[in-house]
């Protein structure tokens, strides 16, 4: 015998949110998100519009309440690492706050597909409806999804092609020479009415210090503990100082008025990642492009101090360049050719200052017979050295004088004049239309060899004035200096010495104009 059924509907009761069904019914409580991708005064206004819109259509709908507007100004959609009101409204629908978000279009919320469905899904799992009024798209329909995925990913093509604009207005801009620099951290320019780069003079004082004083001897730490102790702001405006910083001051070629372009570039437009152009991208060298607050001739000479200290090596170990004393760096062991090190020496109770070759103290280090050297005795060697010169001033100042006629050389001007021709003639064919791959390879490679013999020919000059410098520097002092000088000084050391070499019974101080005075041990 069948048994008759009876069987009752019960509505389902669609929730919107985490709140419970058992509590009592309370007003959705309703979210907006909104952002503006960019920085321009009209977009601005933009902006404030919509944070009123949202306001007053959530409080206009009386079975709403709002739950916040969350803004992000002038912030990038393609990945929402750096989004903070986004993450701040996605950590408060996490912890039950909201219930639905209301957004202007899916290329508000995200240009990234990935990121779109993953958060729109993540908040799906939790009753949380996203709403695009442009699409008319919401998430928690049954056809919303399929549409927000095809509309998500069309927003990514636009984001990617937008991108993808604005690198060939960049690589256009790069071919005609216009530069554009973030003038706010970079010490010693600022821009006029026009937006050029013009010199701030206090600032460029500080650029012409760490420059003399690296050529000086100084190392990066000492230059960057100088600046601090006498309270020079950097680029940024703060009192602490980075070699690092330092360092990229003494290479920006920025400060002799050139500028090269495109030296990183973007590998992933969704992360917004840029990586160092190792040959990606071409690069482009823009020269006279503003004033310079540095002469070529002191930029060259510093990129050669900074090979030279960067390879100091012996017996096929890397020394690391140290400028705490005057000698540091620059006495040699002659049986090893290793530098020597100042160390505090306690030798059976007897303390003292004495400098040693490196490879002596280092454990591991080679069998090498040179002697120890007391401070005293170092800095003795030095003055008879600088005594001795004094002394024979009459016979070296001719020699001097001869040393400088020697490294004038010829004048290059017509050479890199005639390179720079060169180099805009292989620039305009490379540009020459319906060039193939091979074609526009074997012109780029030209045109870097060129600019590298260019380069070779500036930086040789820049070494001959250096030369030039130091003797007419030497002749200064032979000439200004009356009397013997009495009392070691760090000071005439940094200025004179170029290298002490120790051997068994003498040692050799090698002045920095050339000259070459031996002392016996």
């Amino acid at each position: 015998m069948a048994l008759a059924q009876n069987i009752t509907v019960i509505p389902a009761k669609r929730m919107i949110g985490t709140q419970r069904p058992d509590t009592k019914v309370q007003k959705i409580r309703v979210a907006a998100y909104c952002r503006v991708s960019t920085e321009y005064e009209e977009q601005e206004s933009s902006y404030e519009v919509q944070v009123e819109h949202y306001t007053n259509y959530i409080h206009s709908n009386p079975e709403w309440e709002l739950a916040g507007v969350y803004a992000d100004d002038g912030i990038s959609a393609t990945n929402t690492a750096k989004r903070d009101a986004f993450n701040r409204m996605i950590e408060d629908c996490r912890a039950g706050k909201i219930d639905m978000i209301l957004t202007k279009s899916i290329s508000r919320f995200s240009r990234n597909t990935v990121d779109c469905l993953k958060y729109t899904r993540e908040l799906k799992t939790l009753n949380i409806a996203v709403f695009f009024e442009k699409e008319n798209i919401n998430t928690l329909d049954a056809k919303g999804e399929v549409l927000m995925t095809i509309m998500a990913a069309l927003a990514q093509q636009e984001s990617e092609s937008l991108s993808a604009n604005v690198r060939l207005g960049i690589q256009f801009r790069n071919q005609e020479g216009k530069v554009r620099v973030n003038h706010n951290w970079f010490l010693g320019y600022t821009k006029d009415e026009e937006g050029k780069l013009i010199i701030d003079p206090d600032q460029a004082e500080v650029v012409r210090r760490i420059y003399a004083e690296y050529l000086d001897g100084k190392s990066l730490l000492q230059i960057k503990r100088g600046l601090e102790a006498d309270g020079v702001l950097n680029g940024a405006g703060h009192e602490k100082w980075y070699e690092s910083n330092i360092k990229q001051i003494l290479t920006n070629e920025k400060y002799i008025g050139d500028a090269l372009l495109q030296k990183t570039c973007t590998v992933s437009i969704l992360e917004k990642k840029r990586v160092k152009n190792d040959g990606a991208l071409p690069k482009y060298y823009v020269e006279g492009c503003h004033e310079a607050i540095i002469s070529r001739d002191i930029f060259l000479q510093v990129q050669s101090e900074m090979r030279r200290r960067a390879n100091l090596s012996a017996v096929g170990k890397k020394r690391v360049y140290s400028g705490k004393y005057a000698l540091s760096s620059i006495v040699y062991c002659a049986h090893c050719g290793d530098i020597y090190r100042r160390i505090k020496w306690n030798n059976r109770g007897y303390r003292s200052i004495v400098w040693r070759c490196v490879s002596r103290v280092e454990k591991g280090g080679p069998d090498c017979t040179a002697r120890t050297v007391r401070e005293d005795e170092l800095h003795r060697a030095v003055l008879t050295a600088v005594n001795d010169v004094l002394n024979r001033k009459d016979s070296f100042l001719p020699i001097l004088k001869e040393n400088i006629r020697a490294v004038f050389g010829e004048d290059i001007t017509g050479k890199v004049e005639e390179i720079d021709k060169e180099i805009k003639h292989r620039q305009a064919e490379l540009l020459r239309p319906g060039n193939s791959d091979k074609q526009i390879e074997k012109i780029g490679d030209a045109i870097t060899y060129l600019r590298e013999s260019r380069q070779e020919i500036l930086t040789e000059a820049a070494l001959k004035k250096d030369t030039r410098d130091r003797i007419e520097n030497m002749m200064s002092f032979l000439d200004n200096q009356i009397c013997e000088v009495t009392e070691y000084s760090e000071t005439l050391t940094r200025r004179l010495i170029e290298k002490v070499i120790i051997y068994d019974e003498k040692m050799v101080v090698e002045f920095r104009s050339g000259l070459q005075i031996e002392v016996d041990a």
